[in-house]
């Protein structure tokens, strides 16, 4: 007795159909089945007209049973537009972004992608054509420049909850402990999500307060969006937030710095700036370095980075 197919391999199959299904023509059954013959979804005859039966009878396909064989084609205003004309380079685009993207979408968002994820996977897999495009996710990759850390566990359910906020302009309650312990629960206004390194940021306003903070989301121990809206401020920008160095634990001041750097350990700098003003002197065994910087933390610890290799370090304020 033939082995009936489980729920996945049915799905599959009906979203291979459903992608080779065209709209300016028709196609039968048999040429369908011609085409999936020698791939890992390919079925007998008889399975692939009752899956086209079905699917004309809950999607917009359209079957044309003037005359046998009946052909199929997606109807000329179809919903399922998407569908049938997602190719393979967007199938790739589709892949990349659902692997950078996950943590910076809002949760319904990307719920709302699930069915062009799995027909994006399905289109890459083994068993497809698109030999090109699936060995191009394997020849690029986004790399750390410090030492790469695993990410911090978010608590479940947590995610969720604060990308829906900010999504919707929704107040949220947050019960939070920061690094030295001491736990804090209070309604924050969400105003932007920003991850660094492997570390997801949400930057808010505590009720009653006019400054942002940035809550480390791993931190958050549990949070729940209300029914309640707020007015976003206009006065708050997050590029401006990042550029001010906020994210690296300043203030916005910016300074006027100046170091001398070892030629093999500054050469870098040469080619990735500090800033748009930098200047650089050149000596016999170093790099005299000038430039517009924010100041903060962040800049504290990678001149510390240097050890020995930096000296004559200055600060000027603004």
């Amino acid at each position: 007795m033939p082995k009936r197919p489980d729920t996945r391999e049915t799905a599959i199959l009906a979203l291979e159909l459903m992608r080779r299904i065209p709209r300016n023509r028709t196609v039968t059954a048999k040429e369908l089945h011609e085409q999936l013959v020698d791939t890992e979804v390919g079925r007998d005859l008889r399975t692939i007209q009752r899956q086209l039966e079905m699917l004309s009878g809950y999607f917009d396909i359209e079957r044309d049973d003037r005359s046998k064989p009946y052909g199929y084609r997606w109807k000329d205003k179809s919903r399922g537009m998407a569908l049938p004309t997602l190719s393979e380079q967007e199938s790739l685009l589709l892949m990349l972004a659902e692997q950078h993207l996950r943590s910076l979408l809002p949760a319904n968002l990307m719920k709302s992608m699930d069915g062009f994820f799995v027909q994006a996977r399905n289109n890459l897999a083994p068993y497809s054509n698109a030999k090109r495009e699936r060995e191009w996710l394997s020849k690029v990759r986004v790399v750390s420049t410090t030492q790469p850390l695993l990410p911090p566990k978010i608590k479940p359910g947590v995610f969720e909850q604060v990308s829906n906020a900010l999504y919707a302009n929704l107040w949220l309650s947050v019960d939070y402990e920061n690094a030295a312990g001491k736990r804090t629960q209070a309604e924050v206004m969400p105003l932007g999500l920003a991850q660094q390194g492997e570390r997801l940021y949400l930057v808010c306003r505590f009720k009653g307060y006019d400054n942002e903070r940035s809550l480390a989301l791993h931190r958050i121990i549990a949070a729940q969006a209300s029914e309640f809206t707020f007015e976003r401020p206009k006065d708050f920008d997050l590029e401006k937030y990042d550029d001010e160095g906020r994210f690296g634990f300043g203030t916005g001041k910016r300074i006027k710095l100046s170091f001398r750097v070892e030629k093999e350990a500054g050469f870098h700098l040469l080619e990735s700036k500090l800033s748009e003003d930098q200047q650089v002197k050149e000596l016999k065994d170093a790099y005299e370095i000038t430039a517009t910087v924010v100041a903060s933390d962040q800049l504290e610890w990678w001149l510390r980075g240097f050890g020995e290799q930096v000296w004559d370090v200055l600060r000027v304020p603004f």
